[in-house]
């Protein structure tokens, strides 16, 4: 049977000569010839839905965040997300737009960052400090060198009745003279304390400022500091005269009260030196707060002493060691070149002719640029810690940092600031009292 001979149920049956003409129907018409079958046509596919795509900068669900844990993982160190952003709960360092990051400090910090504040800014604060050296040295220089020219001419040329008056009289006018450079000295250190708590402060919001503007910020509070620097002269003096005094009266009784003098004197010696250390520790931050805060020495004194309590074998630590690190490179930077020019000498000429005079000035014009030179980095590096310990403590214990970011936040976006160091309002100056300026 072919796919012709196949018909639908009670459909007319086909022509016998197999063609598909149309046949009469029973009432007179004719029937449509049936198409032949062909083939089935497949349903159509059922409708997808639309594909919508996940927002910019958003996973698929279910995917992890760079950066972030994906859901119910623990968390292990801080989150890193797109600059600018900030991702939920996650670790964000704070603020450093200049010197100091804008927090409380670490130790680490807190001991370094003198030596960060020299290498940020060396012509300004290296240049204070080797200009503040010269100018003791040459101060020394010029008061010293002809007068003892003249009292060894006088002292050739005068009999032998006479050479121990002049030379009594020298000794006289010789400590005399030692006033001129310790006070031009006295006048130069007061001087670079204001000029690094300046580099420093401007220093910790992103500022640089060069050696005349340092300079000139620093000489709008220079007669308190002279003021401060002579105040701690003076107790010094007090102090080594109150000791010879001791030896002085005791060596008057006898010769056994000479040494009970020595004894009583080393005695009390340690115990200024220990009264002193304390002092000094609590009264560190005067500088800083003459220059910052633009407040007299009375005032000054109040706020260091406020602003170290609590925190003075901190800063008595970070002072001290501070200091036994300049010590200990200044020894090993001299004395080699000291050992080694004194050898030379006696090796080259051992009968200490012309040469070992020769070598023996070499050497000491060496080692004394070496010690001008590491002299202005000392003075420099401790100048800049006491300022970096005063902003330390104030962010500890009035809340400095919030203050200064505020201040870069309005300077960046171009808005007046008033002078961020400024005291604040409970220690604030009163009517009549210096008031703080604002900042420039």
């Amino acid at each position: 049977m072919s796919d012709h001979d196949w018909q639908a149920p009670g459909a007319p049956a086909p022509r016998s000569n197999g063609t598909d003409a149309a046949e009469p129907a029973p009432d007179g018409g004719t029937v449509p010839p049936v198409p032949p079958p062909g083939p089935v046509a497949a349903p159509p596919p059922p409708p997808v839905p639309p594909a919508y795509p996940a927002p910019t900068g958003q996973p698929a669900y279910g995917q992890p965040v760079y950066g972030q844990p994906a859901y119910g993982q623990p968390v292990y160190g801080p989150s890193y997300a797109a600059p600018g952003t900030y991702p939920a709960g996650g670790w964000t360092p704070p603020p450093k737009p200049g010197l100091l990051p804008l927090r409380p400090l670490g130790f680490g910090t807190l001991l370094w960052a003198p030596f960060r504040t020299l290498r940020r800014n060396p012509a300004a604060t290296f240049g204070s400090g080797l200009v503040v050296q010269l100018v003791s040295v040459v101060a020394t220089a010029a008061v010293f060198v002809p007068f003892l020219l003249y009292t060894f001419s006088r002292v050739e040329g005068a009999s032998s009745t006479d050479v121990d008056a002049i030379l009594s009289g020298s000794i006289g006018a010789l400590l005399l003279l030692f006033l001129v450079p310790v006070g031009i000295s006295l006048v130069a250190s007061a001087f670079l304390q204001g000029v690094m708590v300046v580099d420093v402060a401007t220093g910790t919001v992103g500022d640089r400022l060069g050696f005349a503007a340092l300079w000139k910020r620093a000489a709008k509070r220079i007669g308190p500091l002279i003021g401060w620097t002579l105040l701690i002269a003076l107790a010094l003096v007090v102090g080594v005269a109150f000791l010879v005094l001791i030896v002085v009266l005791a060596a008057s009784v006898s010769t056994t009260g000479l040494v009970v003098g020595i004894v009583i004197a080393v005695q009390h010696g340690l115990g200024l030196a220990a009264l002193g250390a304390w002092i000094g520790v609590k009264l560190s931050l005067v500088p800083s707060v003459i220059v910052l805060e633009h407040a007299g020495i009375r005032q000054a004194v109040a706020r260091s002493w406020r602003l170290t309590d609590g925190y003075f074998w901190r800063t008595f630590g970070v002072l001290l060691l501070v200091g036994v690190i300049l010590n200990f490179a200044a020894q090993v930077v001299v004395q080699p070149v000291s050992i080694v020019g004194t050898l030379l000498g006696v090796i080259i000429d051992p009968t200490g002719a012309g040469a070992y005079l020769t070598i023996t000035i070499i050497t000491t014009v060496v080692t004394t640029v070496l010690s001008l030179l590491i002299g202005a980095i000392t003075a420099v590096v401790q100048a800049a810690l006491v300022a970096v310990i005063y902003i330390d403590l104030r962010m500890r214990k009035e809340g400095l940092d919030l203050e200064l970011q505020r201040f870069v936040e309005r300077r960046d976006a171009g808005q007046p600031s008033d002078d961020p160091y400024r005291a604040p309002a409970a220690t604030a100056p009163t009517a009549g009292s210096e008031q703080p300026a604002t900042w420039s």
